[in-house]
Order: structure tokens, then sequence, then C-alpha cells
């Protein structure tokens, strides 16, 4: 790093689990970042504790009924609190951060992810929300103010890392990958009596609950299906899934001349953190090489869409776009929520999301009020829905 400065980073989503693999990889080198501001949703004890660990300049949460809970904290680091939606997109435009770390789970991500383009900084995008429902609108004003938008999701920085040197003429396609989950070979007859405790034990990562159950959806991939397409500028067809099991090869990328180019790792979050936090720079970290004699073979598997048909779905809302894959976001949210409540079964996700979109006309996204307000009709239509008796 130029003059041996440190980088200045912000984390949006702190204690979330791509907020805490992003601080604990920061704490193994302190001598190439520093965390300037903390922002987070409600759980003030760990977000206290981080505070007297990175002594940032600047705290938020967004329940501010707890803010007091960080009082202490934040006089010991000399650190300002905030609170709300003012206090995350007073992160997100920090001005002493140089890279922005995006991680709020969900919608609730979008505005932050904005505000931190609009202010010219290097984002680092955790919340692959933001591109699905807003992909044309943020990658405008990235060129606008000069931004740049560098992916964490394993697989787009994987892509990332394949696609340095190409031109965008020598690429055929990309093909992300996607473990398949815990039901990946479960009978199909037995996926409406899945249980959420059973869908939150994904065998490779570890994750929060809502990727957790779109993994086992599948929905998370069809969602980053849509967010290639705005970070690589590629058409829905040249965007392709397959099913890999071990979880090692995170992307591949197949080239005009027959070639294909895959980036292989452990299943370690921290892995594409660092690309991101330290690119265009390449250093040792925590994470190392895998063993690949020591692995079990590498496999690959044909997506079964009666299995998963909730990236069908995120393929339509591509294709239809505008509005359609905010809204896709927003159903399946719901839907989730649901699920873990108990007010819904497994297979009733992909069943509410898709009698959604059956509804929905799709609108050109012309400003962040378009697609937060596709975004509330959306929520507002599927909680209809469940009141009804649908989709169950």
């Amino acid at each position: 790093m130029a003059g041996n400065a440190r980088r200045a980073v912000a984390v949006l989503g702190s204690t979330g689990s791509v907020g805490v693999q992003t601080l604990d990889l920061i704490s193994s080198l302190p001598e190439r970042f520093e965390v300037v501001a903390l922002a987070a949703g409600r759980n003030a004890g760990l977000l206290a504790r981080q505070i007297e660990t990175h002594r940032p300049r600047l705290a938020a949460i967004a329940d501010a009924g707890s803010a007091g809970l960080l009082e202490d904290a934040a006089r010991q680091a000399r650190c300002e609190i905030l609170t709300g939606q003012e206090g995350l997109l007073a992160a997100a435009v920090f001005p002493a951060a140089d890279i922005v770390v995006a991680a709020v789970v969900g919608a609730a991500g979008l505005p932050a992810t904005h505000a931190a383009l609009k202010a010219g900084k290097t984002v680092a995008l955790a919340n692959k929300e933001s591109l699905v429902m807003a992909g044309e609108l943020l990658q405008a004003v990235a060129r606008e103010t000069g931004a740049v938008l560098l992916p964490v999701d394993s697989e787009h920085s994987a892509v990332h890392q394949c696609l340095r040197g190409a031109r965008p003429e020598d690429v055929a396609r990309v093909v992300l990958t996607a473990s398949g989950g815990p039901f990946r070979t479960t009978p199909l007859e037995d996926l409406p009596r899945v249980t959420p405790e059973q869908a939150l034990r994904h065998p490779v990562w570890a994750m929060g609950k809502k990727i957790s159950i779109d993994s086992a959806t599948l929905m998370n991939k069809g969602l980053e299906v849509i967010e290639a397409r705005w970070l690589f500028d590629l058409a829905a067809e040249r965007v392709g899934v397959v099913l890999h099991p071990q979880g090692l090869v995170h992307s591949l990328v197949e080239m005009v001349d027959g070639s294909v180019l895959c980036q292989v790792g452990l299943p370690d979050m921290r892995g594409p953190i660092q690309y991101a936090l330290g690119y265009p720079e390449r250093f040792q970290g925590p994470v190392k090489a895998p063993d690949l004699a020591e692995r079990p073979p590498l496999e690959f598997f044909p997506v079964d869409g009666r299995r998963f048909p909730s990236l069908d779905l995120a393929y339509g809302a591509l294709r239809a776009g505008g509005t359609a894959p905010s809204v896709l976001n927003a159903a399946n949210e719901i839907a989730v929520q649901n699920f873990l409540s108990g007010r819904l079964s497994f297979t009733g996700i992909p069943r509410l999301v898709g009698e959604v979109l059956e509804r929905h006309r799709p609108s050109p996204v012309s400003s962040l009020a378009t697609v937060l307000q596709a975004d509330a009709w959306a929520r507002g239509v599927a909680e209809e829905i469940l009141l009804q008796g649908g989709a169950r």
C-alpha cells in the first residue's frame, strides 16, 4: 500500500455475518486497515464491543432506543453515536472512509449503498439486493461520480478475479456455482415438510438466517444472477448456474476460444472480503489456499428446475426488467420471514413470490423512489395473499 498508509473502512451491517467477518479480517491486518465508522441494526451489545475494539469515529444504530447501551464504549473511544436511517446514511458517506463495506441485509441496504456511490466512495458490496433492485440506477450513479463498485459475494468476487486482464469481447458467459444447499438430494415429495431448522443447516457456508434460507431455495443464486448482469454488463443468457456441492470452485468464466477460467478457494468469506478491501493489491492474510489433493473430488451438476423453481423466477424477473427484480426481492423477503415464523411452508416460498410477480406490471426504474415504491407494493401484496390463505 502506497506510503504504508492504512485504508480507512466504514462497515455497514457490522453486527451481521459479513460485518463480523470483515472486522475479524481487519483485526488480523492492523497494519493495512483501520475502522472509521460502523453501522448496525439492533444488536447494541455487540456494537458496543466493536466500538471498544476498533475505536471508530462514528457508530450508528438503527434502533434509537438502544443508543444508551453504547454510551460508555463511545465515551472511551471518543466516538459519535447516531441513530436510525440518518445514522446509517452518515456512516455510508463518512468523509474519512476510503472504502465502504455495504453489508446491511436485504432491501434496507439500498439507500445506504446509493448514498455511498453518490458520494464517490469505493463500495465493497455484500448487499446483493441493492443491485437486484436498482442495478441500472446504481451503475449510472457510479459512472457519474467515479465511485468504484467491488463485489464481496464469493461468486462475483471469483468472476471479477477471472476477468482481470480480459476484454469484454473475450468472454462468452459466466457460470455461478451453487452448493445446492441442504436439500440437493432430498426427495421432492419431502420438501413441503422441511422445517426452518433443517433449512438453516447449510452444508458448506456459515451464514445468517435470510441468506441460508435463500441458499436452500436457490433464490440466493437467482439474486446473484441479476447482480452479475449489472456488475459485469451481461445479458441473462450469458449468466449460467451449476451445482457444485464441494463449494471450492466459486465461479467459472467461459471464454470465446473454449477456455474456462475458474477461481478456487476455501469457503471462507474473509477471502473475498480481503480481495475487495485490498484491491488491486494481493497480500497474505488469514485464509490459506486449499490442499486439493486432500479434498474430495470436485463435482458439478445441472440445476433441477422442479427442485429449485426460485431460480427460474429470478431469470424471469431479470428478463422482464424494470421494477420486476425489486418485486421479486421484496416478495421473497416476506416469504422467508413467514417461513421462518412457521406461517408458510418451504415450497410456499417460491409459490408466494410467483403469485406476487404475476400481479405485477413492471415499470422503468427512473429513481430510487420508483424502486422503493415497487418494494412496498410487493410487500403489501405478499401479505395480502398470505392473509387470504394463499401460497401455503
